[in-house]
């Protein structure tokens, strides 16, 4: 049979959030790139076309992301990957780290050692740190050192038609966040509240978006909020403090794990309130009841603002191995959407 175009791909998720790994049929980026965020930018605007073939319909679905393995830039890093989610390439998502370190672990790419494989990826937001508890040949759990996470704005007043004003955190935490307590908007993060959470979260973030384009001091061309977090206040169980939170992803879905970069950027902005110290267990939970288990291990700045290193672990799963083929006669060649399943509703005039 002849085919356009073959992928191979491990499927995987982390604590319920789809991540899979391409690990073979796509080259790398030309030798021009020199930093992984190059690579981000060549393949955005040169070659969105793989992002598109394996993200849309009928191939992909709306919750899903998927990541490409390439040769890293930082000569400190074992391998490199790229992160495609359905509207944007991420800088940085702690999901998509923890699939990505356990299809290398599993598949054998990075040699596995017990009881702990330490290594490094590098990322288009910066090298992170992977810490992974290894057992009779298994993965099973991720810890990375995320790149610094730093808070933009706390309780910044938004305009959003149809809702008035809302207070908004705005903070970094490897891709810019806007975060809003649930209760400020009479929700609940309930799979009952579903639809109104989507439909909300996206008005508040057009709206932050509208109104307010936080810049990353170290790299400008990362810049505006591109994700949404509804939160619960945090509460103290035992030793550990704990919240539920969910983060809505364009077009109109939920991150289905307690989402890394999301829970990095919830931990800067606990520590400018004073709700979270340093070594202080923090688990964070997801729509659906997963978990990551987080600490702050120390403070830094970066450019002007303050900012914290965080840890992040969680699980993942593989759960697939396929080979994504595209026909020459297939008149899709970038799948396509259906508004079913990619609609967010249009706010109010």
């Amino acid at each position: 049979m002849k085919f356009g175009r073959s992928i191979s791909v491990v499927g995987c998720h982390a604590e319920g959030e789809v991540g899979d790994v391409i690990t073979g049929g796509v080259l790398d980026a030309p030798s021009t790139c020199k930093t992984m965020y190059d690579k981000l930018v060549y393949f955005l605007t040169k070659r969105d076309d793989i992002r598109q073939l394996v993200l849309n319909e009928p191939r992909g679905r709306s919750s899903m992301n998927t990541n490409l393995l390439l040769p890293p830039c930082d000569p400190r890093a074992d391998a490199g990957f790229l992160i495609m989610e359905s509207e944007e390439y991420a800088p940085m998502s702690g999901s998509n780290t923890i699939c990505t370190a356990t299809v290398l672990l599993e598949t054998g790419m990075i040699p596995m050692v017990e009881p702990v494989t330490k290594f490094n990826l590098d990322t288009a937001a910066g090298l992170v740190g992977i810490s992974a508890d290894c057992s009779d040949g298994k993965c099973n759990a991720v810890a990375f050192d995320n790149v610094p996470s730093f808070v933009f704005a706390l309780d910044k007043l938004i305009d959003v038609p149809g809702l008035g004003t809302i207070k908004v955190d705005v903070a970094w935490g490897g891709m810019i966040y806007a975060l809003v307590d649930a209760s400020s908007c009479n929700l609940k993060i309930e799979n009952s509240f579903g639809p109104k959470l989507v439909e909300v979260g996206e008005r508040i973030k057009r709206a932050v978006q509208a109104q307010y384009t936080p810049v990353h001091p170290e790299n400008p061309s990362i810049r505006g909020v591109s994700n949404f977090c509804w939160t619960h206040p945090l509460t103290v169980s035992g030793t550990w403090k704990e919240a539920i939170n969910t983060v809505v992803v364009s077009p109109g879905r939920f991150d289905r794990s307690p989402c890394g970069t999301g829970t990095s950027a919830r931990m800067a902005v606990l520590h400018a309130r004073g709700e979270l110290g340093v070594d202080e267990v923090f688990k964070h939970r997801s729509i659906i009841g997963t978990e990551f288990e987080c600490r702050i291990r120390g403070t830094t700045t970066v450019g002007p603002y303050p900012a914290v290193h965080s840890t992040v672990k969680g699980r993942a799963w593989i759960t697939s191995f396929k080979q994504i083929v595209l026909d020459p006669t297939d008149p899709f060649p970038t799948g396509f959407r259906v508004g079913d399943q990619w609609h967010v509703s249009d706010p109010p005039n």
